[in-house]
């Protein structure tokens, strides 16, 4: 049975304000135990390894999420668009921002700022809880106005 449009938009706009308040713990809250999550341009380069955004919200999307934060302390994000279908499906238009206090991966700390539009596309559930998470922004332009041009 498809949820209205209505309770889909309002789960997703709970999830932007819990994200712009850095609530990590409600953000996961408002996802089904399983919900997948597909941060599509990330990669993040470790020592050994690249990390990608690719996987389910409470083991790749929180630690994400919680990283960013503790990385960029003032982030904050702005919801330009939201549309919703009948099937509980909700595309957002989202400019994320915030200004580096901390090495990122490979990013350093240049103590730059970045303000970035996302396109973010959920996918609500019949319980009212999202249950699907794909982002896409543009990272050479992320990269760029945080001064990181190259990998290391």
């Amino acid at each position: 049975m498809p949820i209205p449009t209505q309770t889909a938009v309002a789960k997703v706009e709970a999830f932007f304000d819990a994200y712009g308040e850095h609530r990590v713990e409600d953000m996961v809250d408002l996802c089904a135990d399983n919900a997948a999550f597909r941060y599509v341009p990330f990669e993040v380069y470790a020592r050994q390894r690249v990390v990608h955004g690719d996987g389910q919200v409470r083991t790749i999307g929180k630690p994400i999420w919680t990283t960013l934060i503790d990385c960029f302390p003032d982030l904050s994000n702005d919801v330009t668009s939201v549309r919703a279908d009948s099937e509980g499906n909700v595309a957002v238009e989202v400019n994320i921002a915030g200004t580096q206090a901390k090495a990122f991966g490979a990013v350093k700390n240049q103590g730059l700022r970045y303000d970035l539009p996302h396109l973010f596309l959920f996918h609500v559930d019949d319980q009212g809880l999202i249950d699907d998470i794909v982002a896409y922004w543009d990272t050479a332009d992320w990269n760029q106005q945080l001064g990181w041009l190259e990998v290391d």
